[in-house]
C-alpha cells in the first residue's frame, strides 16, 4: 500500500523520520522530502524542465549566425571561462524509449565525415573568443559518444585542445556519457588518458523483461565492469542513469535494480520519469502501451525509490537527481552555488556554453542558440564556411531576471528577495506581485512558505518544484495549456 505522506529525510546519517533535522545550516532550504500522493495528483500537469529560461520552444530564426558572432565577441570583455558541449549523434542500436537527437546506424564510416565538420566548427568558434578564456567544463553527449573509435576520440580531444585552452585536470570538469555495451576497460583507460574525469553510465533497468521491451539488453556484469574500470583509472565522479515508467516495471522490480546500484555506490544517480510521446518520438511507437505501468504504479515506483535512496543516505538534489552527501553537487547546493543548464545540474554557473555539432544548444552572454538539427543541413553550413546556428533568442532584462529567480528556486529550493533586489535593482514585491499571488494556493497546500524576506520550498514542495517555477514563467500565460512539455511527476 502506498503511504500517502511519508516523510523522507535526505540527511546522511539521519536516525529516523521523527528526529531528522535539516542537513543545511539555519536559514537554508529544508533537506527533507515529503511524498504527498494527494498533492502530487492534484498538481499533475505538464511543464518545462527549465534547463533554460526562456525554454527552447521560444527560440526564433531571427537570431542567426551574424548575431551569434557579435554576441560571442562582446562577451570577451567579461573574461568568463568557457564550457564546451559536443553532440555525437550516432548509436549502434536504437533504444525504444529514447527522445534524444540521434542517428541509429551500424555504419561507423559515417563518423569521420561528421568529425571533420566538427573540427571546422571548432576552428570557427574558437576564432570568436580570446585565447586566454579557459575551458573549465567539457561534455560529450549523444547519441552514444563511445560509438566513435579510440583513435577518433584521441583526434577529437587533440583538435579541441588545439583550438581552446583547457583547464588543468584538478580544475576542469570533463564528462562523457557512456553506454557500457560500447566501452570496455581499455576504452575507459583511454578516456581518462585524454582528459575525462567524470562519466555517466546509462543503465535504465536491469530487469531482462524491461530490457527486451525497450531494445536495450545490457548485463549487470558489463555495466559494473565499466564502473570498476573508471574507479581504477581515477575518474572522480560516476553517475548512473535509470528510467522509471518503462514496460513491465513495478515498484518491487525497480527496487531490485536500485539496490544493485546502491551497492556499488556511484557518486550521483539520475532517476528519470519516462514520458511516452510516440507522436513526437518515432522509436517510442515500438513500445506496447499496454505494457506500460499505469500512473498509480509509476508513483509507487517514485515513492519507493525516494525512500530507498534516502534510507541509504543519499540527498535529493532535485529534478530527478540524487547525490551522495560529499559529492560536488550536494556541496554546491549547500553553499548556494548550484546551477542548472542543458546538461542538468552543474557547479559551473559562470561559464559561457558553446554547443558544438548537430542540434547542439549554446548559452553565450544573455542569449541561447541552436545548431541545425538535420545532418545534411549542418554539413551544408559548415562546408560553406558558416556557423550552423539556425535559431536562438536574445534575452530581455525581464527574461534575465526571471531566469535568475527560477534558477535559484530549482537549484536551492529557496529564494531571498533581497539578493534578487540587489542584483537587479528592483523591489521584488512590486515587480513580482502578480506572480506571488499565483503561489498563494501552493502556500495554503504546504508546498512553500512566503514571508517578507523570501520563499522557502517545504518538504512537500520539493517534488513539485517545476510547478512553483512556472508561476514566474512569463511565457506560460501566453500558451494554451502546456503542450510539448513532459509531466512534472
Amino acid at each position: 500500500m502506498l503511504d500517502k505522506t511519508r516523510t523522507t529525510p535526505s540527511e546522511a546519517g539521519a536516525q529516523d523520520e521523527d528526529t531528522a533535522r535539516p542537513l543545511a545550516s539555519e536559514g537554508a532550504a529544508d533537506q527533507r522530502t515529503v511524498f504527498d500522493l494527494e498533492l502530487i495528483q492534484r498538481y499533475d500537469q505538464s511543464g518545462p524542465r527549465y534547463t533554460s529560461y526562456p525554454t527552447a520552444v521560444e527560440f526564433d530564426p531571427a537570431f542567426d549566425e551574424t548575431r551569434y558572432k557579435q554576441v560571442c565577441q562582446e562577451t570577451n570583455a567579461s573574461g568568463r571561462p568557457l564550457s564546451l558541449y559536443f553532440h555525437i549523434p550516432f548509436c549502434d542500436t536504437v533504444c525504444f524509449y529514447c527522445a534524444c537527437n540521434k542517428i541509429a546506424t551500424k555504419d561507423r564510416t559515417l563518423v569521420q565525415p561528421y568529425l571533420e565538420r566538427v573540427y571546422k566548427e571548432l576552428a570557427m568558434q574558437s576564432a570568436l573568443f580570446d585565447d586566454e578564456r579557459v575551458v573549465e567544463q567539457l561534455h560529450w553527449g549523444g547519441g552514444t559518444p563511445t560509438f566513435i573509435s579510440g583513435a577518433q576520440m584521441r583526434e577529437l580531444m587533440a583538435e579541441t585542445r588545439r583550438h581552446f585552452k583547457l583547464a588543468d585536470d584538478e580544475v576542469g570538469e570533463y564528462s562523457i556519457e557512456i553506454d557500457p555495451r560500447e566501452a570496455k576497460g581499455d576504452t575507459i583507460a583511454l578516456l581518462r588518458e585524454i582528459g575525462f574525469n567524470r562519466m555517466s553510465l546509462g543503465v535504465q533497468d536491469f530487469d531482462p523483461r524491461v530490457q527486451q521491451a525497450v531494445n536495450r539488453v545490457q548485463s549487470q556484469d558489463e555495466t559494473f565492469a565499466v564502473l570498476e574500470a573508471a574507479r581504477r583509472e581515477g575518474f572522480r565522479s560516476i553517475s548512473i542513469d535509470l528510467i522509471y515508467g518503462l514496460p513491465h516495471q513495478t515498484a518491487e522490480s525497480f527496487l531490485d535494480t536500485l539496490d544493485k546500484i546502491i551497492a556499488v555506490g556511484p557518486e550521483r544517480l539520475s532517476v528519470f520519469n519516462y514520458a511516452h510521446l510516440p507522436r513526437r518520438f518515432m522509436p517510442q511507437r515500438r513500445i506496447d502501451e499496454a505494457e506500460l505501468p499505469p500512473p498509480q504504479v509509476k508513483l509507487e515506483i517514485l515513492q519507493a525509490t525516494i525512500e530507498r535512496l534516502t534510507d541509504a543516505g543519499w540527498l535529493y538534489i532535485g529534478m530527478d537527481h540524487f547525490a551522495r552527501p560529499d559529492d560536488e553537487l550536494a556541496l554546491a547546493q549547500r553553499n548556494g552555488t548550484l546551477y542548472r543548464n542543458f546538461q542538468g545540474y552543474s557547479t559551473h554557473a559562470d561559464c559561457d556554453l558553446l554547443g558544438i555539432g548537430v542540434t547542439s544548444i549554446g548559452k553565450v552572454g544573455a542569449t541561447y542558440s541552436q545548431n541545425r538539427r538535420e545532418l545534411d543541413e549542418y554539413y551544408a553550413d559548415i562546408d560553406a564556411g558558416r556557423l550552423p546556428v539556425f535559431r536562438g533568442i536574445e534575452l530581455t532584462r525581464d527574461d534575465e531576471i526571471r531566469r535568475d529567480v527560477i534558477t535559484r528556486l530549482i537549484c536551492l529550493f529557496k529564494l531571498d528577495f533581497s539578493e534578487v533586489e540587489r542584483t537587479w535593482d528592483l523591489n521584488f514585491q512590486d515587480y513580482f506581485g502578480r506572480d506571488l499571488a499565483k503561489l498563494q494556493g501552493m502556500q495554503a497546500d504546504g508546498l512553500l512558505e512566503i514571508d517578507s524576506s523570501g520563499i522557502r520550498v517545504l518538504p512537500k514542495g520539493r517534488l513539485l518544484i517545476r510547478n512553483i517555477c512556472m508561476a514566474f514563467d512569463a511565457y506560460m500565460e501566453a500558451k494554451q495549456g502546456q503542450g510539448g512539455f513532459s509531466k512534472v511527476i
